[in-house]
């Protein structure tokens, strides 16, 4: 199992749920652009806040209110 795999066998993935990483530890394993081909191949969303990247892992519509 590949890492990025590591990251999205997570229950939560499966319900639709979270993802959330510390940036460090994306960047150090894998890259940021790895995560993000990773991401729109699977049309979820991805957040980058503070020292976190964030993964909705739904391929609905997002707003984001404030």
């Amino acid at each position: 199992m590949t890492k990025i795999e590591e990251i999205f066998s997570a229950k939560s993935v499966k319900r639709e749920g979270i993802v959330r990483r510390n940036k460090f530890d994306i960047d150090k394993l894998i890259g940021k652009q790895t995560l993000l081909n990773y991401v729109r191949s699977k049309q979820f969303h991805l957040i980058e806040t503070g020292d976190q990247y964030i993964v909705i892992c739904n391929t609905g519509v997002m707003q984001i209110h404030c």
